[in-house]
């Protein structure tokens, strides 16, 4: 199907909603991104570039921009809590030399999609709040300011309370995973190497690696609790709770949650991959779709795999919007569920307790030097997925 005659809004101007506008430009279609914040950016936040997401990037020729703002991973090191001894540690540079992950700011990534989208076309508006989406006969979005669009085909990439998901789907109640992740980002005063480091303790992990050009850690921050923490990323809290709930953490982790000076809390909950990612002309990706917990790495990954796919289904059509979206979803939803069940099973690795922590880190040591290939290439579905390759 020709895209140069379709006129296409898209709801939310994150990693997800700016890669599908600008692989639906190049494609030809004339493409909006209605926005709710006054500029498109993001703070305080890194995140981790795997090579199934960085296919996209590359397909969309940002691959050289993200290498110039961001660390290219060489490791992943697993390490004791208490001193931080190293337990494991996951060569990629040796064991996945074909393969690059890329730890960046995601207001780096953000900006790097921005820019490309404008200059390929793409009008993004801002200060433009969604209040909800009608899709029968027709898209419809209506706007707080009284305004309303719409057009040939209306897709929410609009995050984790999407106004577009709200339309095609019954609203489910999400569950509190009994889990609170801090986020924060410090200098790298302790000169990390372009390495994940992963500090385990019981019922709680610290994740740290390095951003831009090295001057920056980020810091990701899990524990296991009882009392929920409110969704969402942006929710200040004071660096003393964080410390005071890291108290045990020696070492470099001791070292570098004392730097930190402004931190975000959230509470991570389950919610359902939707059942339904489209109903006429309107489209769900990313968050908007599914959801998924931070333990993979995978939410703006999968985000950039749904824009590419949803733009090659819409171009390999030949019987219109809806045979296109529908093909759409049934390439994407299994990978999608089985992506989400992983990271919802994988955190629990991380925190074990005594007296079982010292027997499974001897096995998972041991794990790394009989079978280092096998270690590393354990989650090669995800990582070595290429939705830009014919069939994918």
């Amino acid at each position: 199907m020709t895209l140069t005659h379709l006129n296409i809004t898209i709801i939310g101007a994150g990693i997800g909603g700016l890669a599908a506008a600008l692989a639906l430009r190049r494609r030809g279609a004339q493409v909006t991104v209605l926005e709710q914040a006054e500029a498109v950016s993001e703070v305080g936040a890194g995140l981790q570039i795997t090579p199934n997401g960085l296919s996209v990037l590359r397909a969309l020729d940002l691959h050289d921009e993200l290498a110039w703002c961001s660390q290219r991973a060489k490791a992943v090191v697993l390490r004791s809590h208490g001193q931080g001894r190293e337990v494991l540690r996951l060569d990629l540079d040796q064991y996945a030399a074909d393969l690059r992950y890329y730890f960046v700011h995601r207001a780096d990534l953000i900006r790097i999609l921005a820019n490309a989208a404008r200059d390929a076309g793409v009008q993004v508006r801002l200060l433009q709040k969604v209040q909800r989406v009608e899709w029968n006969p027709k898209p419809v979005v209506y706007l707080a300011n009284g305004a309303q669009c719409g057009g040939d085909l209306v897709i929410g990439a609009d995050g984790l309370h999407s106004k577009a998901r709200k339309a095609l789907n019954q609203v489910g109640q999400p569950f509190f995973t009994g889990q609170v992740a801090w986020r924060a980002i410090v200098p790298n005063h302790a000169k990390l190497p372009a390495e994940a480091q992963v500090f385990m303790g019981p019922g709680q992990h610290l994740v740290a690696y390095p951003l831009r050009d090295g001057s920056l850690v980020n810091l990701v921050a899990v524990q296991e609790r009882r009392a929920w923490a409110e969704e969402g990323w942006h929710i200040k809290d004071d660096p003393a709770n964080l410390r005071r709930a890291f108290s045990k953490f020696g070492g470099q982790a001791h070292g570098l949650l004392s730097q930190v000076d402004e931190v975000a809390l959230w509470g991570l909950f389950r919610h359902p991959v939707a059942s339904h990612w489209h109903m006429g002309a309107v489209a769900l990706l990313g968050d908007a779709a599914h959801p998924t917990l931070p333990f993979m790495a995978q939410g703006g990954n999968l985000a950039l795999e749904d824009a590419w796919v949803l733009a090659d289904a819409l171009e390999d059509s030949s019987g219109g919007i809806p045979e296109a979206l529908a093909a759409y979803q049934l390439r994407r939803r299994d990978r999608v569920v089985k992506v989400v069940r992983a990271a919802s099973r994988n955190a629990w690795k991380y925190h074990l307790r005594a007296p079982l922590s010292w027997p499974a880190h001897q096995i998972l040591k041991l794990g790394g030097q009989v079978a280092p290939q096998r270690m590393v290439g354990q989650f090669d579905w995800i990582y070595r997925h290429d939705v830009t390759k014919s069939g994918e």
